[in-house]
């Protein structure tokens, strides 16, 4: 019979073949799934990864569609499936992708990408002298809220997460953080709105943090507000950045004496998988304090990333981080855990940004893609390029190739391998007295931060620090480090700068009241000319009580830093005006005041005398 009806209606077969080529057309292009929060987040299947999709100096340059849809096209190539963005309204760029997206799925019915969205918040008077961090910028909070429903609800196919604040709760985030109530409030807004059906009922609501401003560091971040903001969100989402604590807290990244005598490849592969390492650790600790309260809920990774160029902190004559092949190595070992683990990594970041240090074009936080700002695929992705991924796609209308016209020795000659111990400025001082107790008076005749002439010991009245002291750069506005017992300061150049030795006691000062009549001892010798404050702080800026105790050096004055060796012996009495100093947080700080030049401070012979 099959034979007898193809023979006599051979017209219906031709119709009937095309339509068996339609279905079979069809089904190689069927529409792209709708999958949920709860189904993306953890699925190694859906990549995730951070995006920005800027290439001026300014953010005020928003990428236009076009130019979006060129990202897009890249990173779905690529396999990337879900993008993360940082504000709602401040600038249309997050729209605008939303937009790009809508259209390249109208276009292309199997295009499947999703976002989480993020809503900046920032605290009353923000990026101001005096910033109210047990208060919010009540305008631009609404704002960024009111545009993240209106964004979730207009896109409901492709907004899956809305983040309340990037990094808005770390005590680093000077000029801008908030305390946990305020992100606590702005998240049970979110989530009464998805109540109510004002908001999707499946969009994830949670905020993107250090991992210490979860709980798993500084016990100063473990407060009652933290414990309802973690019982609130979805899940959490923290940062994780091994390549920062390269330079600020250096122990798990210098080649131990140990690995000296390694080969430079072995030595870089042993320090990167103590990057892992750190990462690995900073996570369970965030797991660790959730799970100590009785809570279990899923917990990804907002962040975490690997810059390719430095020149400064993390370059050649810093801790030799920043190149393309410690990149490469840091997106594997990521990738390949946090998938293998059931976690979603927004992968820091997709493409170079030149608007985040536009001063200094060679700075780490220009150079966090995976591309560069021409749309070059960086060493990591070489291998991506080989297989023909990109063929045909471009940014800017250049073709996707590899950096360093894929040579890979020219690549190879700009890797060093992680310094020494004795080669690097350390972030601390831990030369400590383990029989003080931090806020208990010091009444020894001496106190002492940094000495080679004097110890303590059974013949005199001496001690050192009840607790290790951290050299902490402020934001990152200049450098400094310990090195060959000396501190060594790099002076800022932007709009100001700051460091300081800060006590670590989990908020406790060091009370140095019977030192009220005495001095603060230092050796000084530098190259800047600029005018700047030298002395100590008390009380703490995230308690709302700091004091900056201080006296100005300047050229021309009979206290200034000449490049030869000075001792000064400042009075405290002179110092603190008559102001307390039963909680001396920082023992010595730096603060720019004019003139700025970026030379160097260098500082011996450290101490308080009674």
């Amino acid at each position: 019979m099959k034979n007898i009806w193809i023979g006599y209606f051979p017209e219906r077969m031709q119709y009937f073949k095309i339509y068996i080529f339609l279905l079979l057309l069809a089904s190689c292009s069927k529409p792209a799934p709708d999958k949920t929060a709860a189904e993306l987040l953890g699925n190694p299947e859906y990549p995730a990864i951070a995006y920005g999709g800027y290439r001026g100096v300014s953010r005020n340059e928003v990428p236009t569609i076009a130019e979006l849809k060129e990202d897009l096209h890249i990173l779905s190539a690529l396999g990337m499936r879900f993008l993360r963005t940082y504000n709602t309204q401040q600038y249309p760029h997050a729209e605008r992708l939303l937009q790009a997206i809508r259209e390249i799925k109208n276009e292309h019915s199997d295009f499947e990408m999703y976002v989480m969205l993020g809503a900046w918040i920032a605290c009353k008077d923000a990026w101001t002298a005096a910033p109210d961090h047990s208060a919010e910028d009540l305008n631009n909070n609404d704002a960024e809220i009111d545009k993240a429903v209106a964004l979730a609800n207009a896109y409901p196919d492709i907004v899956k997460v809305i983040a309340v604040g990037n990094e808005a709760m770390v005590h680093w985030a000077a000029a801008y953080y908030v305390e946990p109530e305020i992100i606590l409030e702005r998240v049970n807004q979110l989530q009464l709105l998805k109540q109510s059906g004002q908001l999707h009922k499946e969009v994830w609501i949670t905020s993107s943090d250090n991992y210490e401003s979860w709980g798993g560091g500084d016990p100063s971040y473990h407060k009652e507000g933290l414990r309802q903001l973690i019982e609130a969100v979805d899940y959490l989402s923290l940062h994780t950045y091994p390549f920062h604590d390269s330079h600020y807290n250096p122990a798990f990244w210098v080649t131990p004496d140990a690995e000296a005598s390694l080969p430079d490849k072995a030595k870089v592969e042993a320090s990167m998988d103590r990057a892992l390492d750190r990462a690995k650790s900073q996570y369970q600790a965030v797991v660790d304090y959730m799970k100590s309260m009785g809570v279990d809920k899923p917990v990804h990774i907002g962040e975490s990333g690997w810059a390719t160029v430095d020149q400064t902190l993390y370059g050649g004559g810093g801790s030799r981080a920043a190149d393309e092949y410690k990149a490469k190595i840091y997106y594997d070992k990521m990738r390949a855990w946090t998938q293998s683990a059931g976690i979603s990594c927004f992968y820091f970041e997709a493409f170079d940004e030149q608007w985040k240090d536009a001063g200094n074009p060679a700075g780490s936080e220009n150079h966090f893609g995976l591309f560069t700002l021409d749309g070059k695929a960086k060493y990591p992705l070489w291998d991506k390029v080989d297989q023909g991924i990109f063929d045909g796609l471009t940014r800017g209308g250049q073709p996707v190739t590899k950096t360093f016209g894929g040579d890979t020795s020219a690549l190879l000659a700009q890797v060093f391998p992680p310094p020494g111990k004795k080669e690097i400025a350390l972030t601390e001082i831990n030369t400590v007295n383990d029989d003080l107790s931090t806020g208990t008076v010091i009444r020894a005749d001496r106190y002492l931060l940094l000495s080679e002439t004097h110890i303590p010991a059974s013949d005199n009245d001496y001690t050192y620090p009840s607790a290790v002291l951290k050299l902490n750069a402020w934001e990152g506005t200049c450098n400094i480090g310990l090195k060959n017992n000396q501190i060594v300061l790099a002076t800022g150049t932007g709009d100001w700068w700051g460091a300081a030795l800060e006590i670590q006691a989990g908020g406790t000062g060091e009370d140095l009241s019977a030192f009220s009549e005495g001095f603060l001892h230092f050796d000084i010798r530098g190259t800047t000319r600029a005018k700047l404050a030298i002395g100590l702080q008390t009380g703490a800026y995230t308690k709302g009580n700091q004091q900056n105790l201080e006296i100005v050096f300047a050229p021309g004055t009979a206290r200034n830093i000449s490049d030869k060796w000075q001792h000064y012996a400042l009075p405290l009495a002179e110092l603190s005006g008559g102001k307390s100093l039963r909680d001396v947080q920082s023992l010595l700080h730096f603060r720019g005041l004019a003139d700025f030049d970026g030379g160097s401070i260098f500082l011996k012979e450290i101490g308080y005398s009674r």
